[in-house]
């Protein structure tokens, strides 16, 4: 059974990985917003983030389906997998503050949606990375809390790629 299961990871791996990272993805996006809905979980904005930052690694393996260009693949799918990081990592340094530093922070003041209408995009994102109080929350947690895992798939998805971006002739 064990030998099986390595065998399906490593054809995945080999012939089907933007699918696989697609539809993983995807699987991560539906979790939490099912776990929003019926565990009734409030997603801070940070947490909105990190789910749009998944959408843009479900967009850059679909359209790393559509090339042949290793470099192109790479490109799509190491950098929105390095974004990720980047945003999960934010998110961990401000739930491991201290209470003084956290009542400082002051970016996550209204949900993410509506900072976007009111300030645009790009200050949406400021505000939102700048954190605050309800970015500090753990919330939820199976050994690790939801930053943590994000930060867990974004590390093995730029990992992978990296991996097929030198071993991929």
């Amino acid at each position: 059974m064990y030998k099986k299961v390595l065998v399906f990871i490593k054809k995945i791996y080999q012939d089907y990985f933007e699918i696989g990272i697609a539809f993983s993805g995807f699987l991560i996006i539906l979790l939490a917003v099912a776990m929003d809905k019926y565990l009734f979980l409030q997603a801070c904005p940070l947490c909105i983030l990190t789910r749009y930052v998944f959408g843009l690694v479900i967009l850059a393996a679909f359209f790393s389906i559509l090339t042949n260009n290793k470099y192109v693949k790479f490109i799509l799918i190491g950098s929105s997998s390095l974004i990720g990081l980047l945003v999960t990592s934010r998110q961990i340094y401000i739930q491991n503050m201290s209470i003084e530093d956290i009542a400082k922070l002051s970016g996550c003041s209204m949900p993410f949606n509506i900072q976007v209408e009111y300030f645009g995009i790009v200050e949406a994102v400021t505000k939102t990375l700048a954190g605050g109080p309800s970015c500090a929350e753990d919330g939820w947690r199976f050994i690790f809390n939801f930053a943590e895992w994000g930060f867990v798939f974004f590390l093995i998805y730029f990992f992978t790629s990296v991996h097929r971006f030198i071993k991929i002739p």
